[in-house]
């Protein structure tokens, strides 16, 4: 046996402690997977309430509330972002739905085709979030990304049953500079948004961040007011919306979406 103040035992000694911390960390993470993809789809859902108006940014919706929403008022479905077509109800759990795993799994998801976003691949499905009221859609959300100043954003587009009108927006992950490109995650900077319109008569995705200020959207629809000092993220927001408002993202899933207004 090893002499406690022997270098052989200090060595085993500090073996046996790694290799039991080890084992408790394995453990610890793989029982709190569930857990951590529950908060995670639960982050999720609430960011969807905000961009569709159904809570506002900062308030405390418990899980109950967000049950709530989603059994009685918002059916999430997954697209086809091929064909623009939904995906059968029963193929796939669309609020279990992982995207960025989707995307980032090269046999769910395939390359993307040349863009000014930044973004390399595409998820073979695309989450929207359909918005009842009365038994009727009212609005849809869709998630949207692409690449910032200093990294990926994420965030939520909801646009109103007719298909072009912004009901708004939220980014729920980003890395931009604070106090500059950072205000997109400024509520009162995502407010600009309500009302703007995402496609022009032509149907083409024509909403854009402008440096300035846009006049209000009855006047100016198609313009949101740019972020002092944020020419780059401005650029990029408008660069990201586009792409997923046009046929490489949502474009002909929403076209579908104008033509019946249904889920």
């Amino acid at each position: 046996m090893a002499k406690l103040d022997s270098p052989r035992y200090t060595f085993l000694f500090a073996a046996a402690v790694c290799v039991v911390c080890a084992l408790m960390v394995s453990v610890a993470a793989v029982s709190l997977q569930p857990r951590q993809k529950a908060n995670a789809r639960l982050y999720m859902e609430k960011n969807v309430l905000f961009a569709a108006g159904l809570a506002k940014p900062g308030q405390d919706v418990t899980i109950g509330e967000v049950e709530r929403y989603f059994e009685k008022d918002i059916k999430a479905r997954l697209v086809d972002l091929a064909t623009g077509e939904l995906a059968p109800e029963g193929k796939l759990d669309a609020r279990a739905y992982d995207q960025r795993a989707a995307r980032n799994d090269p046999g769910t998801s395939r390359a993307a085709p040349p863009n000014n976003a930044g973004i390399g691949r595409l998820p073979k499905y695309g989450l929207a979030y359909f918005v009842m009221k009365g038994g009727q859609v009212e609005q849809v959300v869709i998630a949207i990304e692409g690449l910032g100043m200093w990294g990926t954003v994420y965030g939520f587009l909801a646009i109103d049953r007719d298909g072009i009108t912004v009901r708004g927006l939220t980014y729920y992950d980003q890395k931009e500079t604070p106090g500059l490109g950072g205000e997109i995650g400024n509520p009162a900077w995502q407010a600009l948004w309500k009302g703007r319109h995402a496609y022009d008569s032509a149907g083409l995705p024509a909403i854009a961040v402008i440096k300035g200020q846009a006049g209000p959207p009855d006047k100016d629809p198609f313009r949101v007011d740019g972020m002092s000092g944020a020419t780059i993220t401005s650029n990029a927001i408008t660069r990201l919306t586009r792409f997923w408002l046009s046929d490489d993202g949502y474009g002909k899933f929403l076209k579908r979406f104008r033509e019946k207004g249904t889920a």
